[in-house]
């Protein structure tokens, strides 16, 4: 760990060696106040002595010897102490060395003042800078605790508590997402809901007519076949309603995992349309397979078996008498496709970009056959496998819809 990587404190840290560098400067700067202050107050000293000493006729000799000497004696320490000056006489009877105390006094509370005056607004500059960033961290925090993820920590340095921000902003990042991912959950769950209540209340009204009927002619044997039959239909539509909401709600939330395997073309169409041939024929209506060089393709069998018989049934819901609906495949270095395509009423235009929704019906077709999910269910099973699905359609002539999956080498 190496804390001069942030920016604060390796600047703080220049300015503490520059205060020390200072410091010492001051100091030696001082020191030499002092001298020359010292030397100044010892020549006016020896001056006022030596004046003093010619006024009384001391010969210069006498007079220089007694300044230069360094020598002590008892008697020089009598007679200073005789005239009352001792180490423990007070300074202010002392005039030179009073003055001398006053004046380093006076220039070490000056330097004092000044190099404690810069440590102090650069210690507070330092600490008011920090505050600012751990304030503007609280401030983005507590946005985060309220749901908001519009702002960001501060990560324009490097340094421990920039690591620690990065990190405090990726854990919103995550939340953020895990939030997102509830929210849409929350959304999906009340959309399923209302779509599966919304699309029950017509069979179960019916169902509840078809009861009220039957209950008030149990005797007519005719309209309790009649109704009887209606309630099995009406059955069988919510039978198919709760088992397409089911699957295509697996699908959306993804619980389904497809396994893949290589699928003899020609076995996935047989098992997609083996339940559909029998009601094509009593329609009076053809499903056409091509009978081309047989292939084999790389999908979920099942469940794309059920998407292919999801856009089958469809074209028979909108092909009349002696329609036809033929399927065939082609494989390209990169695409291998299933082409569905009827001779029947064709979609319109304004419907052709909806018709993958659900429970969509458009008008023209209200009174045929189905529930609205077959297609958006198909479209979920080959979009989750990767793949992509494609409708071109033309009114009055019929509509080919393609699944196009993408070769495996």
């Amino acid at each position: 760990m190496n804390p001069f990587r942030d920016k604060q404190i390796r600047h703080f840290s220049i300015f503490l060696f520059i205060f020390v560098l200072l410091f010492f400067l001051s100091g030696i700067g001082l020191n030499a106040v002092q001298e020359k202050a010292m030397l100044g107050l010892f020549l006016a000293h020896d001056n006022a002595v030596a004046a003093s000493l010619l006024e009384h006729g001391i010969s210069k000799d006498v007079i220089a010897k007694a300044i230069t000497s360094t020598a002590t004696s008892q008697e020089g320490t009598t007679l200073l102490a005789n005239i009352g000056v001792t180490e423990h006489t007070a300074i202010r009877f002392l005039p030179f060395v009073a003055e001398f105390q006053q004046i380093s006094a006076y220039y070490m509370l000056l330097f004092g003042v000044i190099l404690s005056m810069l440590l102090l607004v650069g210690a507070f500059v330092f600490l008011w800078k920090r505050e600012q960033l751990y304030l503007h961290a609280a401030k983005v925090i507590a946005n985060f605790t309220e749901g908001d993820f519009t702002c960001h920590m501060s990560q324009m340095n490097e340094g421990t508590i920039y690591r620690l921000f990065a990190s405090v902003d990726q854990l919103a990042t995550i939340l953020q997402s895990k939030n997102e991912a509830s929210q849409k959950a929350k959304e999906f769950l009340k959309n399923t809901i209302s779509d599966i209540s919304h699309q029950l209340k017509t069979p179960l009204a019916a169902l509840c007519m078809y009861h009220e009927i039957i209950s008030d002619e149990p005797d007519n044997v005719k309209t309790v076949t009649e109704y009887s039959q209606k309630t099995e239909l009406a059955l069988k539509r919510m039978e198919q309603l709760i088992q397409g909401m089911l699957k295509i709600t697996r699908l959306d939330a993804g619980s389904i995992a497809f396994e893949k395997e290589s699928c003899c073309i020609s076995e996935l169409i047989g098992q997609a349309v083996s339940e559909l041939t029998t009601r094509a024929a009593s329609e009076g209506k053809e499903i056409i397979i091509d009978e081309s060089l047989d292939e084999t393709i790389i999908c979920d069998k099942q469940w794309t078996s059920e998407a292919i018989g999801n856009i089958v049934k469809n074209a028979l819901d909108h092909t009349d008498l002696e329609g036809k609906i033929h399927i065939s495949w082609n494989r390209t270095p990169a695409m291998f496709r299933i082409s569905i395509s009827d001779n029947g009423s064709g979609i319109l235009p304004k419907d052709l970009h909806h018709i993958f929704k659900r429970f969509y019906r458009s008008k023209k077709s209200l009174d045929t056959q189905g529930i609205g999910l077959g297609l958006s269910l198909a479209k979920a099973i080959v979009e989750g496998q990767g793949g992509i699905i494609s409708v071109q359609s033309t009114m009055h002539e019929g509509t080919v819809f393609t699944l196009s999956f993408l070769t495996e080498l």
